[in-house]
C-alpha cells in the first residue's frame, strides 16, 4: 500500500484573509495528502489551531454564519488603552469552540507564533492552551491589546515571522506548502479617488474633536484666508488643480490638498503599513528557509477586519491552493 503524501503547512498572518486558510486545508484533505504538522501566525494561528485538533468544520460554520453587526460585537471595541479592540469576547467564542484544548493534545503537531515586543523576538507556543496562543498571536500592536504572559507582553506574530515556516521543519514531511496573505494589492490605481487632504481626513472628524480642536481648525482657516497665506499656498503647490475645482477647496485643501482613495480611515492605513511591512519580512525569511508550495492572496482580497466575508475567502483560498498545487504537479 503505498504511504500518503506528507505535508507540512504554515499559514500566514493577514487578519479576515485568513478564512482563505480553511479552504486551503479543505484542499489538501480533498487529495488525500497528508497534513503532518501546522504553524501559524495570527489569523494563521486561529484556523490552524482548529485544523490540528480535527475542529475545522466548526470554526467554518461559525464564521460562514457571522454578521457584520455579530463582527462589531465580537470585537469588543475600547476606548482607550493600547488598542482600539480587546477581543476578549472573540476569545471566549473560540475558546468554547476548542473545547479548552491543549495544544499538545492536537492530533496534528501544532505552533502558534507571536511576538515577544519588549525582548524583541518570536515566541513559539507548542503546549498550553490553545485560546492563550490565539490570543498572544492575533494581538495586532495599535488595533488589538496586547496580553501578558509569563511576564511577557506578546502582540502579533507578524511582526517578526508573518509566514512560519521554521517551525514545521521539525517534523519530516514530502513538502511545505506556505500560505500568504500579503501579496501585491490588485487594484493599485484603481480606487476610487476624491480630493482630500491628510490634515482634513484628521481634522474633519468632528466628532472625535474636543471644542479646543474646533478652536484650533477656526483660528487655522482665519489664519489660512488672509492674502499672504493664501500666495505662500498657491506657490508651494507645484501641481495646480484647475480653477473650478479650486473653487471647491478651503485654504486648508489648498495648502496640503492631495487625492487620497475614498474611505481611507486610520486604521485602514495602519493596517496597509502592517501589511507592507509583514511583507518584506516575510520575504526575508522565506529566503533563507523557503516553503515547496507557496500560495499567495493579494493584500486587498479583502480588509483586515472583514471578517463577515468567510464565504468569499474560503473559496479563494480553495481556488488558489488548487492552482498552485496543480503548477506543482501535487
Amino acid at each position: 500500500m503505498a504511504s500518503r503524501t506528507r505535508v507540512a503547512v504554515a499559514l500566514g498572518s493577514g487578519g479576515a484573509r485568513g478564512y482563505a486558510h480553511i479552504g486551503a486545508l479543505e484542499v489538501l484533505a480533498e487529495r488525500d495528502l497528508e497534513v503532518v504538522t501546522i504553524a501559524g501566525t495570527s489569523m494563521g494561528a486561529l484556523v490552524g489551531s482548529f485544523a490540528a485538533c480535527d475542529r475545522l468544520d466548526s470554526l467554518k460554520e461559525w464564521a460562514l454564519s457571522l454578521t457584520q453587526r455579530d463582527i462589531l460585537r465580537l470585537l469588543d471595541p475600547s476606548l482607550g488603552g493600547p488598542g482600539v479592540v480587546r477581543a476578549e469576547r472573540v476569545i471566549t467564542k473560540i475558546a468554547a469552540l476548542l473545547a479548552d484544548s491543549q495544544i499538545e493534545d492536537f492530533r496534528i503537531p501544532f505552533t502558534a507564533v507571536a511576538t515577544d515586543l519588549d525582548g524583541r523576538r518570536e515566541v513559539w507556543f507548542q503546549k498550553g492552551p490553545a485560546d492563550i496562543a490565539i490570543r498572544a498571536s492575533i494581538a495586532m500592536p495599535g488595533v488589538i491589546h496586547p496580553v501578558m504572559v509569563d511576564g511577557r507582553m506578546l502582540v502579533d506574530g507578524g511582526l517578526m515571522n508573518p509566514i512560519p515556516v521554521e517551525p514545521t521543519r521539525a517534523v519530516p514531511s514530502d513538502f511545505t506548502l506556505a500560505i500568504s496573505l500579503n501579496g501585491v494589492r490588485q487594484s493599485q490605481g484603481a480606487a476610487e479617488a476624491v480630493p482630500v487632504s491628510p490634515l482634513r481626513t484628521f481634522i474633519g472628524q468632528s466628532d472625535a474633536l474636543t471644542r479646543g480642536a474646533r478652536r484650533v481648525r477656526k483660528s487655522t482657516n482665519e489664519i489660512l484666508d488672509t492674502p499672504t497665506m493664501q500666495k505662500w499656498s498657491a506657490r508651494l503647490t507645484a501641481n495646480r488643480v484647475a480653477s473650478e475645482e479650486a473653487e471647491h477647496l478651503d485654504p486648508i485643501d489648498r495648502l496640503f490638498g492631495a487625492r487620497l482613495p475614498k474611505d481611507l480611515s486610520t486604521v485602514e492605513m495602519f493596517n496597509r503599513s502592517f501589511d507592507t511591512m509583514s511583507s518584506l519580512v516575510a520575504r526575508y525569511r522565506m529566503a533563507s528557509n523557503p516553503p515547496d508550495v507557496l500560495v499567495t492572496l493579494p493584500s486587498d482580497a479583502c480588509r483586515t477586519l472583514e471578517f463577515h466575508r468567510a464565504a468569499e475567502m474560503i473559496e479563494l483560498g480553495r481556488r488558489l491552493t488548487t492552482q498552485a498545487l496543480n503548477e506543482a504537479g501535487l
